[in-house]
């Protein structure tokens, strides 16, 4: 796949979600309206037995911030919704969610942030959204302790999962 094809997926997943925030979400009470929807850092992901080729990112919305794997070539699976797997993200492994949409497809999510009332405003919560892929892509320093749990990985807390 060339950037060109990850891009679009991205594209994609973007409108998919701005669509949901003027269509389904529009009247709900959780919505932080100083945020918008965006699609942060998605870059190929190392393949590894058992997962399919995929993209790692960020996605904001005015409702939650997620850790998403996205398959790079679309795959129309529902079963998978609501399935859940560890999966590995950098040094780290997280707990997923299968999601579909018609839009896009079959993809897993990763909650780390919601409702998005603690964010002021978008910027705020797209250095957090940085500063966590950062963390993640970040190369080990060989001083490497047991991993967090997730909070304690998102805020810097130490503490074996």
């Amino acid at each position: 796949m060339d950037t060109s094809e990850l891009a679009d997926r991205v594209h994609a997943l973007e409108a998919l979600f701005r669509d949901i925030a003027g269509q389904r979400m529009a009247d709900v009470p959780v919505l932080n309206r100083a945020l918008r929807v965006e699609a942060v850092g998605f870059e190929p992901h190392a393949l590894e037995p058992g997962l399919d080729a995929g993209a790692t990112g960020i996605l904001i919305t005015p409702w939650f911030m997620n850790l998403l794997r996205l398959p790079l070539r679309r795959e129309d699976d529902s079963t998978r919704s609501g399935a859940s797997r560890s999966l590995p993200v950098g040094r780290e492994r997280f707990d997923f969610i299968g999601a579909f949409e018609p839009a896009i497809g079959t993809f897993e999510a990763c909650s780390l942030f919601s409702p998005m009332f603690d964010f002021r405003d978008h910027d705020a919560a797209r250095a957090i959204a940085d500063a966590v892929l950062a963390r993640l892509r970040a190369a080990p320093d060989g001083n490497e302790p047991a991993r967090p749990a997730r909070r304690g990985f998102l805020f810097g807390r130490g503490g074996a999962r």
